[in-house]
């Protein structure tokens, strides 16, 4: 009877296996499909981005080039140069932002998410029935 019970929790221990990793499985797809949402927004916030600043440097040059000044010289330049800076600072600062999230959502193990500790008992109860089976 003994042995009925110690198959009986071997085969729950193997059915709880499976579902853990059916779990893991659908958590990883949403993560993935959260992490590819994260990076499109992201694309997506820098096109726009690039297009203002492609207009605002336009408008500038057209300013200045209406007051007599060569947009490309001097302090004009200075200032298109700057904007430019300003703008790769801004896109630079983006992408660091866009990998910490996506790091962010990597799972680990130290996490209190129950998968380690879910593993490590079940590794526990599958020694504790393969003893029951060899007494």
């Amino acid at each position: 009877m003994a042995q009925i019970a110690s198959i009986a929790s071997l085969a729950l221990a193997g059915a709880s296996m499976q579902n853990q990793a059916k779990n893991r499985k659908v958590e990883a797809r949403a993560r993935e499909a959260q992490q590819q949402y994260i990076a499109s927004q992201q694309a997506a916030q820098q096109r726009v981005r690039q297009d203002i600043l492609a207009r605002s440097i336009a408008a500038t040059r057209a300013r200045f080039a209406a007051s007599g000044v060569s947009p490309d010289e001097g302090s004009a330049s200075a200032l298109l140069a700057g904007m430019r800076a300003d703008a790769a600072q801004t896109d630079s600062e983006s992408a660091d932002l866009l990998r910490q999230r996506l790091a962010a959502g990597r799972p680990s193990l130290l996490n209190a998410n129950g998968d380690f500790q879910g593993f490590v008992r079940a590794t526990q109860s599958f020694g504790s029935i393969a003893r029951n089976l060899l007494d």
